[in-house]
């Protein structure tokens, strides 16, 4: 009876919150529920088929092509798909699908060890791990650690991973059941060493392995390989996909294994992922006075190395834009780790309210830019039909909301 009271009383404040313009009132539902009835995640949680996404980079576009994935089984499904993944969020999108048997849920890497314990997931999602908001988030091999200890506590839980990724492998490699996927890591500034003994790695094109103890590159079962998927039993399948870039590619092969987990045939699985355009605003086109204007996300080096190769080519130009406010991490220094030059040579303007250390890093890689206020402005200097906008979270966010809110 609390926990129904809770859930109540929650769902209310996220619709006055909604009502009142105040956000999409995904979380302050979720954080009033808790606050009734502290273990309300795990009640709700409780009879459920619970998939957890979590890593540094993807989590939301991977969240949404599970979900996709598994609507052939013809059920309603539960999950937050406009990224809020921690406690309240997560209790939030079970609250508000009371019914739903499966729930694919984004996780922040923080706090997978809880909401395992929390939720007794059928399976968990470890997409890769490198650094990301240093202020706020642990040293990245001590949350693979706390990974790797949750995952071992966890006997009944299947964990789908990404065995190029070294420091995914060995959080999962204490997992009873661990379905490997090779899906890449172009970002490997953060997994020289090797998690176990701290040895120096040797690499070789996607493989790995250490030079001073057995650990190594499990093998793999679901592949990625251009633009095609291979899965288990050696069969080849074009991915064709409606969202760009190599990183969405990967993070669809993740989708179809989670899917085979689930029963759900490939055919049908890839059918749903191939319908899928756009994820939380990400990818989307809006026009705005005569410009078409394309939204990208990217929070960290990783992300940027992604996103920076998804832009469309010369000259069309490109905003950059970056904030540093709580979602984002206070800590801009990141910018550094990122490669500016391939930039040379087209209209970059800058934005966001952190657009200064944006513009020194560029002025060290000999980026000409000119700075802007706003996207009317930006819009006004870029003078095309066609203008990039590659942006960190919280700068996304309040583009979107003046552009319109996209699906």
């Amino acid at each position: 009876m609390r926990a129904r009271l809770a859930t109540t009383v929650g769902g209310a404040a996220a619709t006055v919150s909604r009502l009142a313009g105040k956000g999409d009132g995904s979380v302050i539902g979720g954080i009033i529920g808790l606050r009734l009835q502290p273990d309300l995640l795990s009640l709700l949680a409780a009879g459920r088929q619970v998939v957890l996404v979590t890593g540094t980079n993807g989590k939301t576009t991977t969240t949404r092509l599970i979900t996709a994935a598994l609507s052939p089984l013809g059920h309603q499904i539960a999950s937050n798909i406009y990224g809020a993944n921690m406690e309240a969020g997560l209790t939030a999108a079970l609250s508000r699908a009371p019914h739903a048997p499966i729930a694919v849920l984004e996780t922040d890497e923080k706090y997978i060890p809880a909401m395992v314990k929390a939720t007794n997931p059928r399976v968990v999602v470890l997409l890769n791990l490198s650094r990301d908001q240093m202020d706020r988030a642990a040293e990245i091999w001590l949350l693979a650690r706390r990974w790797r200890e949750a995952l071992g506590a966890a006997p009944g839980c299947r964990v789908v991973a990404n065995a190029d990724d070294p420091l995914v492998a060995w959080a999962a490699g204490a997992a009873r059941q661990v379905t490997w996927v090779a899906a890449g890591q172009r970002w490997r500034d953060d997994s020289w060493c090797c998690p176990h003994c701290g040895a120096h790695l040797e690499r070789e094109d996607d493989d790995w392995s250490c030079r001073e103890c057995t650990n190594r590159r499990p093998p793999v079962s679901w592949v990625l390989t251009g633009d095609q998927v291979i899965d288990p039993s050696g069969r080849a399948r074009p991915l064709e996909l409606a969202l760009p870039g190599r990183a969405n590619r990967a993070n669809a092969v993740v989708a179809l294994a989670v899917a085979d987990a689930f029963g759900v045939g490939i055919a049908r699985a890839l059918a749903e992922l191939r319908a899928v355009t756009s994820v939380a605003g990400r990818y989307t086109q809006v026009n705005r006075r005569g410009c078409d204007i394309r939204l990208l996300l990217a929070k960290n080096p990783a992300g940027w190395l992604e996103a920076l190769d998804v832009l469309a080519p010369p000259p069309v130009p490109v905003l950059l834009s970056v904030n540093a406010q709580g979602p984002d991490g206070r800590d801009t220094s990141w910018l550094w780790d990122v490669d500016y030059r391939r930039l040379r040579g087209r209209v970059v303007l800058v934005g966001g309210e952190r657009r200064l250390d944006l513009a020194v890093r560029l002025e060290a890689d000999e980026v000409p830019f000119r700075l802007v206020a706003d996207i009317d402005q930006a819009v006004d200097l870029a003078g095309a039909p066609q203008l990039e906008v590659l942006a960190n979270y919280t700068a996304f966010q309040q583009y979107r909301a003046v552009l319109g809110r996209t699906q």
